[in-house]
């Protein structure tokens, strides 16, 4: 895939974000998400349909963080804001796993930075996941809110967080990139 964009993080960390394959996702989701569960448990039903990204290092071939977009409606209203039978073109981001020693250098923040580019060309005005509830501070920092109500998936607790990607280019966005 030719879909490229070389970008400097602050702390001088060049990344390469690219397009990749489902394949290229699966050791870095597995070792950071869920390491002792089979690495089939990482692989999702839909990921054909899926657009995945991966950030490289310069002369890694290695992403050192991923992350999938998914077409997919908001299960819940996003607001009492919007008028009724409103319903945005929405894309949902799921399983962005940051290798552990490359946190705090701000792939991550680039590597969402960049899927909110993607997702407005994929006509949606709305990014949304299901997040740990250990990382909201994290995504709060880079503009996305909460919604809905906190439920668990396995032992781990989770809630839904969105952000308006059509005002995205706000700078929102700090470079301040802690853990995934």
């Amino acid at each position: 895939m030719v879909d490229r964009t070389t970008t400097a993080t602050e702390s001088s960390v060049t990344i390469d974000v690219r397009r990749i394959e489902t394949e290229d996702t699966l050791e870095l989701r597995h070792s950071v998400l869920w390491p002792t569960k089979p690495l089939s448990y990482v692989r999702l039903p839909e990921d054909d349909l899926g657009h995945h990204f991966g950030a490289f290092l310069p002369r890694c071939n290695k992403p050192v963080a991923v992350i999938s977009l998914f077409l997919e409606a908001i299960p819940i209203t996003c607001g009492a804001s919007e008028p009724a039978g409103h319903h945005p073109v929405a894309v949902r981001f799921r399983k962005f796993a940051c290798h552990p020693n490359f946190r705090g250098r701000g792939i991550g923040t680039k590597l969402l930075h960049h899927v909110m580019t993607e997702c407005t060309k994929l006509g949606a005005t709305v990014m949304w996941c299901d997040a740990r509830v250990s990382t909201c501070d994290w995504y709060s920092r880079r503009g996305l809110e909460t919604f809905g109500v906190p439920f668990y998936k396995g032992s781990v607790e989770y809630t839904r967080m969105k952000m308006d990607v059509s005002r995205s280019g706000s700078g929102v966005i700090q470079q301040d990139d802690i853990l995934l």
